[in-house]
């Protein structure tokens, strides 16, 4: 019924395309294979943050030019129905002439089946509050180049704490 896009680096998109609750901004967004939360301690500790605002206006700089991200973790699921159990129920009693139910073998009807897949979605702006990842700011090819480099690190990092020696 319904897929969750499959991304497999990352895409650039309209937060609110992408979902509802999303920024109207355009937004850095990856796959996260990893448990809820795990950006969020990712980001808490690596900017030092202590746990205060987080998700929203992270400050980071590019070539002493301060820049401002905020990020949102975002579930999607995938949505399907099973119909064949009971389809191959009513197939299998009439080739062997049975009048049981087939929901007696195949034990049910058809049944809703919801996979979770998560994403991380950021957004960039600078100090005017402009976006920076629209197609037409100039400092886009940079904070590109800043945010793959940040996913790679994420993915890549188990233990946190070691960021602080990083840095």
């Amino acid at each position: 019924m319904r897929v969750s896009p499959n991304i497999e680096d990352y895409k650039i998109a309209k937060g609110k395309s992408f979902n509802r609750g999303l920024t109207k901004h355009q937004v850095f967004i990856f796959e996260d294979p990893k448990d809820e939360s795990e950006f969020y301690n990712y980001v808490d500790v690596k900017y030092q943050l202590y746990n205060i605002d987080v998700f929203y206006n992270v400050p980071f700089f590019i070539n002493d030019v301060p820049y401002y991200f905020s990020f949102y973790e975002v579930e999607k699921n995938d949505k399907s129905i099973d119909i064949l159990s009971p389809t191959l129920g009513v197939v299998a009693n009439r080739a062997i002439g049975s009048s049981d139910n087939p929901s007696d073998l195949f034990n049910e009807e058809p049944q809703l089946r919801v996979e979770g897949n998560y994403y991380i979605a950021i957004s960039v702006t600078d100090d005017d509050g402009k976006d920076c990842l629209d197609k037409n700011s100039l400092s886009r090819p940079l904070v590109l180049n800043y945010l793959r480099a940040l996913k790679k690190e994420y993915l890549a990092t188990h233990n946190y704490n070691e960021l602080l020696f990083k840095n």
